[in-house]
């Protein structure tokens, strides 16, 4: 197994030292690797989630395109966002 020598802060290194100690990992090497799992995990989920909202984005631009929307005044904007939650609300989850 590859070795590297990183350093961290104060507050890093106490805490590694805090969840060996407690038994969660046998050493540190372990502790970095699991923060790397959890950090490569939350980077494929950050990557899915830009995808989600980069197909959303370009179908609410088609909408525009075609005509599909529905233009709120100021004066309305407070109650069409109450309605929109209130159709929220009620529906199934």
């Amino acid at each position: 197994m590859p070795t590297r020598n990183i350093s961290l802060t104060a507050e890093q290194d106490a805490f590694v030292e805090q969840v060996v100690k407690k038994g969660e990992y046998q050493n540190a090497s372990e502790a970095i690797r699991d923060a790397l799992r959890a950090l490569q995990q939350r980077r494929r989920e950050d990557g899915l989630k830009l995808k989600s909202l980069r197909a959303q984005i370009k179908a609410g631009v088609e909408a525009l395109d075609r005509g599909e929307f529905v233009e709120i005044d100021d004066a309305s904007l407070d109650d069409y966002f109450d309605k929109l939650a209130s159709r929220s609300d009620k529906r199934p989850r």
